[in-house]
């Protein structure tokens, strides 16, 4: 049987677990030849993007409601997070490894992402989006936030179209790993005050401006 400390010592090796369905009871490591990452100084902000960070139509929370934010994300056809990760994340997150990342609007959750973290190692899970650009926005403001609390890896598992869009890249198994053993001896600090608006994206504002 699968314990959060077992899982985190997976997640410290290089491996994350999944299941084949929602309805499967079965767990199984999973170790990608190629990983996709955010390099966090490369997080790409298209125009809509920006436009949608600016208009401030939101509030963001962190951690404020995890499992809401871990459920939204499996409420699609098909997921990989059975009824066993449910109690996982909820333990995780309890020991304080686990973190969402919440928008808000008009007193309803619309957005968000969750991952585990360990040392400066942040590993994203998964996101959902129930009005446009939420998840975007919710990655913005993530992105930022694991920047400038010294967070030096942002592991998305795999590359989606969506994420390298938004600049994630794919790396080779070896150098994950090598990234991976750099950051977990690090300290590095999820729970930082909210900011108004992504550093990041205030950054690239007066460089062009």
């Amino acid at each position: 049987m699968l314990t959060p400390e077992l899982m985190l010592t997976g997640y410290a090796k290089g491996i994350f677990p999944m299941a084949e369905a929602r309805d499967t009871e079965t767990l199984h490591w999973v170790d990608p030849q190629r990983r996709g990452i955010f390099e966090l100084d490369n997080f790409h902000i298209s125009r809509s993007l920006r436009q949608a960070v600016l208009r401030r139509n939101y509030t963001i929370r962190t951690n404020s409601a995890f499992m809401e934010v871990v459920q939204r994300c499996a409420a699609r056809p098909e997921t990989w997070i059975n009824a066993p990760l449910f109690a996982l994340y909820d333990e995780i997150h309890a020991m304080g490894h686990a973190h969402s990342l919440e928008v808000w609007q008009d007193g309803e959750l619309t957005g968000g992402v969750f991952g585990i973290s360990l040392g400066a190692a942040y590993f994203g899970e998964s996101m959902f989006s129930a009005r446009p650009d939420t998840s975007k926005i919710a990655l913005a403001y993530l992105v930022d936030r694991l920047t400038q609390g010294g967070f030096r890896l942002f592991d998305t598992q795999f590359l989606t179209p969506h994420l390298a869009s938004l600049g994630a890249v794919e790396i080779p198994r070896a150098e994950y790993r090598k990234r991976l053993a750099a950051a977990l001896p690090l300290d590095a600090d999820f729970t930082l005050p909210e900011t108004p608006l992504p550093q990041l994206l205030m950054q690239r504002r007066s460089q062009t401006s």
